[in-house]
């Protein structure tokens, strides 16, 4: 159910935010945008090199409308307003549409009572705190991934989500594509046979830095920008003011992220967890090639199924190659190859889904009942939002595949074997590793 402040709003007395709408064809619903009192209000907190691609894909979305933009860095912000009241703008011309505001502080724009759900893509810091802040605001939430930056982070939002019943989408968007449901529903039926070790890509993660004080831009708010992560000069590796780059600058740095672990390969982490069943659980043990005892990051499941991260199968290295593949192959991005006792079956982005032998695949599709167009990550957000239903990627499922990210971290950065209870979410006896679970905030943030 949409609260009736918002429709209140929309109708009465701020309705000069939506005023292009209220008094138009649009308003009456009219070439496929939903009325007014109909549709879902967002707003976007961090809108970077992801948020804007966010933004650009929900002002396409008729039943939807953005009512504020939210960035520490001043250009990013105004941009991010321009483009949506440009877009929104161009759907109809000549009505105009001025109804975006831009915000610096997070919280005056989750405090408005005219928003349904609030989109996060900032920083991984920040990840944890703007969702228990958003869901205490009584706002549906969409965050990027990896959903938290530490484990006892994930717990929280779970926890706060689930008090506050929010709905909450994890950025883990392959949850939404076709020929990754296909792989896992595969795997998962015993399509091939008993599972013996999964394959996926994107290996390494980060360590501590210590970059030369720089003076902070004029429009940035680097107090803010930081957050609840311990304070640090700043440099422009960090975050270059501005238009934002195509990568992600600020995940070499351990108190920010988890390097490619919680960047890129917690997509494929994810679709691990989700073909073998474990969305509720995860791995017991982490070995990393530290110790000599391993050649790549290993994880064991309960089920004794192992997980290799790693980029080929042709490097020299003593993995098991299974029948039927082409060594030259690479491990798909954000893919995942997983071999089990009667065949494998190895699925990327872009519909990528290959399988040995090729029967396993042709077999299972013909016993499927032919589905619907597939709705897209956001739109599966939306739909849930009005019927209060489960997302694909919901925030305990999220939080778990960004844990096994962490573990790997953990791992590497104790350079030691580490057992690992799932469900207490602790290393059981082992004081050094459980002291990586948290982090802690820089006042006056908490969570």
């Amino acid at each position: 159910m949409l609260r009736p402040t918002r429709r209140q709003f929309l109708k009465g007395a701020a309705a000069a935010l939506a005023a292009p709408y209220v008094v138009t064809s649009a308003a009456l619903g009219a070439d496929g945008v939903a009325p007014a009192s109909e549709r879902i209000t967002l707003g976007f907190i961090g809108v970077g090199m992801m948020g804007q691609g966010h933004v650009q894909c929900c002002t396409y979305f008729g039943d939807a409308q953005i009512l504020g933009v939210c960035d520490v860095d001043r250009w990013r912000r105004e941009h991010a307003k321009a483009a949506v009241e440009a877009a929104y703008a161009e759907r109809r011309p000549g009505e105009g549409y001025r109804g975006c505001a831009a915000y610096n502080d997070l919280r005056d724009l989750v405090a408005r009572d005219d928003l349904d759900a609030v989109l996060i893509a900032t920083g991984d810091r920040w990840h944890a705190l703007a969702t228990v802040l958003a869901a205490k605001a009584g706002k549906d939430i969409y965050c990027e991934k990896p959903v938290s930056l530490t484990v006892r982070e994930a717990r929280a939002m779970v926890t706060t989500v689930r008090r506050y019943g929010r709905v909450f989408q994890g950025g883990l968007q392959q949850r939404s594509e076709a020929a990754f449901r296909t792989a896992c529903d595969l795997v998962r039926g015993g399509g091939l046979g008993k599972v013996r070790v999964v394959y996926v890509n994107h290996p390494g993660t980060c360590g501590d830095v210590d970059l030369a004080p720089e003076p902070v831009p004029d429009g940035l708010d680097w107090d803010l920008w930081l957050g609840p992560a311990l304070w640090r000069p700043y440099n422009a590796r960090y975050h270059p003011y501005g238009r934002p780059p195509h990568v992600v600058p600020w995940h070499f740095c351990r108190d920010f992220g988890g390097g490619n672990l919680t960047s890129n390969t917690v997509h494929a982490f994810d679709v691990v967890q989700w073909g073998l069943g474990m969305d509720d659980s995860g791995p017991v043990e982490i070995t990393p090639p530290e110790t000599g005892r391993v050649p790549v990051l290993t994880y064991r499941y309960a089920s004794g199924v192992l997980l290799q991260v790693v980029a080929g199968l042709l490097d020299g290295r003593k993995v098991f190659v299974p029948e039927g593949w082409d060594e030259r192959t690479p491990i798909t991005p954000f893919g995942a190859l997983f071999v089990g006792a009667e065949g494998w079956v190895h699925v990327g982005r872009g519909g990528y889904l290959k399988s040995y032998p090729e029967g396993i695949l042709e077999r299972f599709r013909a016993e499927r009942r032919p589905e619907g167009r597939a709705r897209s990550h956001h739109e599966n957000w939306l739909d849930c939002i009005r019927s209060r239903g489960q997302p694909a990627c919901d925030v305990s499922v999220g939080c778990q595949s960004t844990i096994v990210s962490h573990l790997g971290c953990i791992a590497h950065w104790t350079r030691r074997t580490l057992r690992w209870d799932p469900a207490a979410e602790t290393f059981p006896g082992d004081d050094e590793a459980n002291r990586w679970l948290g982090r802690p905030m820089r006042a006056p943030w908490t969570l």
